[in-house]
């Protein structure tokens, strides 16, 4: 694949960062254009047209990129709007939210300490482990990331209900299969985001 082009298999495509210099699969960046009034849009959702400009999936960068790169990089004036960065994050989550509750509706999700302790116990092909950012600490030990599988405490017990249909959720799994794979890439984004870190501790290993 020539360098920054476009191809049929996102996992392979590749950017550069317009912060960093250097070149990555777009998995782990963040899309972003120039509207028609000269304003930097995020797109998430990678659709808008227009000439994208890349910028790593980390707050740090996001916030780097809002002094000058964003200009830089489109060889002209334009205006980035205050709290970017926290826009970006909040359609990050809005995202992922809804990309697991589609998963649920599949039945490629469930949610609940005693069902995700069965599927981890039972030998079910776990893709992923959530468990909430604002959730007992002692309670998410007793649960394990499986080998191969991947942990995220970037979403709170709310975020994670919106995702489930329930007020308050813990504790989730995620199957392998389906969405499972795009529920990930877009779960490590908000991860890279997010200044709570979840990946610690018994219940946070990724293997």
């Amino acid at each position: 694949m020539s360098r920054g082009g476009r191809t049929k298999d996102r996992d392979v495509s590749e950017r550069r960062c317009i912060v960093t210099g250097e070149t990555a699969p777009t998995v782990g960046l963040i899309r972003f254009v120039v509207g028609p009034d000269g304003t930097v849009v995020p797109d998430v959702l990678e659709k808008l047209p227009g000439r994208g400009m890349w910028v790593t999936a980390s707050r740090d960068a996001l916030d780097k990129a809002g002094k000058g790169q964003f200009s830089k990089s489109a060889k002209a004036p334009v205006q980035v709007p205050d709290g970017l960065t926290n826009e970006v994050e909040r359609q990050l989550a809005r995202r992922v939210i809804d990309l697991i509750a589609l998963a649920r509706k599949a039945g490629l999700a469930v949610c609940g300490f005693e069902k995700v302790k069965g599927w981890l116990a039972g030998g079910e092909y776990v893709r992923a482990l959530f468990q909430a950012s604002d959730g007992s600490e002692r309670g998410k030990t007793k649960l394990w990331t499986p080998e191969g599988a991947r942990y995220y405490g970037c979403l709170t017990a709310q975020e994670l209900g919106l995702a489930f249909g329930r007020q308050t959720v813990i504790h989730g799994a995620l199957a392998s299969g389906g969405l499972s794979n795009r529920v990930v890439e877009e779960a490590a984004k908000l991860k890279g985001l997010r200044e709570i870190d979840g990946g610690e501790g018994t219940s946070g290993k990724e293997k």
